[in-house]
């Protein structure tokens, strides 16, 4: 029976995106997913959109899915504000203040999960086992054998899990994961609007809510409002005419008239952050390793980031001779990828629990917050350099 040098259990963007850098560097891979593959070359519209940084988009175009998102659904985002309660004023980010002609990217989460799929699914590298299912691992110095609820067995040198934030194989491996459930669901939809949104980007921390108005090709935005979940049901159920004045009537009318353009879809709010990122033979990727609150919008940056580091440190070790699967390979991943997401990881909650507290104190310090990250330089540089990432 053949035995790959990687098993990638799931099948989201970032495990796919991490199959197809594997392969470029040489590496058999295994995918193993429940989803079939029509399924992920043509997936259904969910609602989100998701940004992208230009590290991102120089990953993505390095592993040859870029070029396969239909650029024509690629909005750029220029701008960005965040407003605090009914107050006008505004942390302001401009792309005239970076060296890049764009803040990032914004597409649709669809689009970039056909691409990525339809970029492995001729890699003569790459195998994919669709309507598949882990039951149980097995990792020794051996090597790593995953048995399929089908019986099948599959064998390899190192376990991928990228299943996600309630990951199973993290659950089976027996790494403690610290998760934050903010008791809030995020409510997604596209809507139509008469004025051009001139490539800018909100997001309004009113009190009880939060209303982010993301700006889509043409006269059309992503609107995403995080509410708490006993209020959920009230605006999923509201009819469109009624949710499209209200979105604009809280948006100010900045838009001009609002009129949904599609399904209105849900998904609740968790977070979590995995102790640590590896075991014998095993690793996390992706929210698997840290699931991330949407509000910094770097939850998949942050993924992509991951496997950017894990391929390198693989391939230099593979380079070098040495077995890419030991501990002290994987040890050098988890070190790093620990250091890229503990303190974005934290500070993001923090921000959150800020934003969204109703003491007084919390809000006289979100607008201390918005004045001091607009007129500090040095701060305001350190937002932006999160926010475009472009190294």
């Amino acid at each position: 029976m053949k035995k790959y040098d990687v098993i990638i259990i799931g099948s989201g963007p970032v495990g796919l995106s991490l199959a197809k850098a594997l392969s470029n560097s040489g590496f058999s891979v295994c995918v193993i997913d429940r989803q079939t593959k029509d399924n992920l070359s043509d997936p259904a519209y969910d609602g989100r959109e998701i940004a992208i940084t230009h590290f991102s988009r120089r990953i993505l175009k390095d592993i040859g899915s870029w070029d396969l998102i239909d650029q024509d659904c690629i909005s750029h985002l220029k701008e960005a504000k965040v407003l605090n309660g009914h107050s006008p004023y505004s942390l302001h980010f401009n792309f005239e203040e970076t060296n890049q002609t764009t803040l990032g990217y914004l597409i649709p989460n669809h689009r970039i999960k056909s691409a990525v799929f339809n970029s492995i699914k001729d890699d003569p590298m790459i195998s994919f086992i669709e309507r598949a299912t882990s039951k149980s691992l097995s990792i020794d110095g051996d090597g790593v054998e995953v048995e399929l609820e089908s019986g099948d067995i599959i064998r390899g040198e190192l376990l991928v899990a990228a299943d996600g934030r309630l990951s199973g194989s993290r659950r089976q491996m027996g790494i403690p994961v610290e998760v934050k459930d903010f008791g809030k669901i995020v409510i997604v939809c596209k809507m139509n609007h008469e004025k051009d949104h001139e490539n800018i980007a909100y997001e309004c921390f009113h009190y009880g809510r939060t209303l982010a108005v993301l700006p889509m090709v043409g006269k059309q935005c992503s609107v995403v409002i995080t509410i708490h979940t006993d209020k959920a049901k009230e605006i999923l159920d509201q009819d469109d005419n009624a949710f499209s004045e209200d979105i604009s009537e809280r948006f100010n009318h900045r838009l001009g008239k609002m009129s949904v353009a599609s399904e209105k879809f849900s998904y609740p709010l968790l977070a979590c952050h995995a102790d640590h990122f590896h075991a014998e033979r095993f690793v996390l990727v992706g929210d698997a390793s840290v699931g991330m609150h949407p509000v910094t919008a770097h939850g998949f940056n942050l993924g992509l980031r991951g496997i950017d580091t894990l391929t390198r440190i693989l391939n230099e070790a593979k380079t070098n001779n040495e077995p890419f699967y030991t501990h002290d390979i994987l040890k050098k991943y988890n070190q790093t990828h620990q250091m890229n997401t503990r303190t974005l990881y934290y500070g993001t909650n923090l921000i959150v629990d800020l934003f969204n507290s109703e003491r007084s104190a919390a809000k006289f310090m979100r607008r201390f917050a918005l004045r001091f990250g607009n007129n500090v330089w040095p701060i305001k540089k350190m937002i932006m350099d999160q926010l475009t990432e472009t190294k």
